[in-house]
């Protein structure tokens, strides 16, 4: 509980989400239900696949583990108190909730920006440089970027969240918003944000900007190369290989920089709710299925490892 800039205690805020349109928290909730769900299945079942078969024990499925990982993380910190306050009539949120929250999400939601310009690298050295590629990217190298991608989530967490939790809000309680984030709280504040909204557009660039243009250069590398390659067979495969990375990596910074970067009165309330709902709940649950749907060694690891518990029932049944 914090106090007020009037001395008055601060024990929670009201997420007025989509609480204007009653109908549609109806649907709303059963659909993110669904998703939810979804997310945690297929996200789960991408790293135990990662972890059991050891054909799938290379960087790209290390760092896609990371990415599932993260993603279950990052869903959980926001989606049961949506599905709380969109299938009941409380819509409240205590205010170290509300701290926590804001806090694991921005930190696993900068983590997911540089780690996939950390998948994007090892797309650029498996395409352009196959022969060197188990030398360059050897287990301690994967190891210290997933360590940095982590590690740059956390601080950039502790300044942002931080600075945002030291405005006064003056009594304001009322989020609009369905969740606790840093632009929505920046407006709560009773002070001149001028500075946190540098600090935050900075941030924005650091995280967005930068890790997008590396992207965008490890790509233009990897098209120049699979352009060279004489064979169709062979451009076709190297562009397998990226397209999952390629297709998640659209998805997910399109939404982040329409949110971020984005000036705040540009865009409707709504509007911002549904792009947030968007990168928060359906991303997500997308990154497993964008993976699994697309590439031909995570489906044939599920078709051995079914394969096998299947053959396991059966004799099971003819012992019994």
């Amino acid at each position: 509980m914090r106090q007020t800039s009037n001395g008055s205690a601060l024990s929670g805020f009201l997420l007025i989400g989509f609480s204007d349109r009653p109908q549609l928290e109806l649907v709303l909730f059963g659909l993110i239900l669904f998703l939810y769900l979804m997310t945690l299945l297929g996200n789960t079942t991408i790293i135990l696949v990662s972890l059991v078969d050891s054909k799938l024990h290379t960087p790209m499925y290390f760092f896609l583990s990371h990415l599932s990982f993260l993603d279950l993380c990052f869903t959980s910190s926001i989606i049961p108190q949506l599905l709380i306050n969109l299938g009941g009539s409380d819509k409240s949120i205590t205010y170290s909730g509300c701290v926590a929250q804001l806090y694991v999400s921005l930190a696993l939601g900068s983590t997911e920006c540089v780690l996939l310009a950390v998948m994007s690298y090892d797309r650029y050295v498996a395409v352009c440089r196959p022969l060197h590629y188990t030398f360059v990217m050897r287990p301690r190298l994967c190891h210290i970027l997933a360590t940095m991608a982590w590690l740059s989530g956390v601080a950039t967490t502790l300044v942002q969240s931080t600075l945002t939790l030291q405005l006064p809000f003056c009594g304001h309680h009322l989020v609009d918003h369905f969740f606790c984030e840093v632009p929505v709280l920046l407006k709560l504040a009773c002070v001149d944000t001028t500075f946190n909204q540098a600090e935050l557009f900075v941030a924005s660039v650091i995280f967005l900007i930068v890790p997008v243009s590396l992207i965008l250069v490890s790509y233009g590398c990897i098209v120049q190369a699979v352009l060279k390659i004489k064979s169709a067979a062979g451009r076709q495969k190297a562009f397998g290989t990226c397209s999952s990375h390629l297709m998640v990596v659209v998805i997910f910074y399109g939404t982040i920089i329409f949110m971020y970067l984005q000036p705040a009165k540009s865009r409707s309330k709504d509007q911002g709710k549904f792009v947030s709902l968007f990168y928060t709940v359906v991303t997500p649950m997308l990154n497993p299925l964008i993976y699994t749907l697309r590439n031909k060694e995570v489906k044939a690891a599920l078709r051995k490892i079914m394969g096998k518990k299947t053959f396991w029932l059966r004799g099971k049944g003819t012992k019994a």
